[in-house]
């Protein structure tokens, strides 16, 4: 599925998403395949590749596999299982990585 206008997916998907915009999967989303966009906000479970300039996972949303991402957020009880990379080598998103573990293990 190529597209040049926002999606919601609250829903099973299987397949290649390319969006030039903003992806979300909504909290009864479930995802297995590529997603290749802009933004993707992911509240339901997306199991595959990603590839985004910016991509957040939400409390509810659970994300299975590879991401390559400028910039990653996990919200609190949001989960992440596999392998992250940041895309250009922007130093200044890993310094946002290290602060939030950081911000952690002060809390813990």
């Amino acid at each position: 599925m190529t597209l040049d206008c926002d999606l919601y997916i609250d829903g099973e998907f299987d397949g290649v998403i390319h969006s030039k915009k903003l992806v979300t999967i909504g909290k009864s989303g479930k995802v297995k395949g590529e997603i290749i966009t802009h933004h993707l906000v992911v509240q339901g479970l997306v199991e595959g590749s990603i590839d985004s300039n910016r991509l957040e996972i939400m409390a509810a949303g659970t994300v299975k596999g590879s991401i390559l991402s400028g910039d990653l957020i996990i919200e609190a009880k949001g989960h992440f299982e596999g392998e992250s990379k940041i895309k250009n080598g922007n130093s200044a998103a890993n310094k946002a990585v290290n602060t939030v573990n950081d911000e952690k293990k002060k809390q813990a």
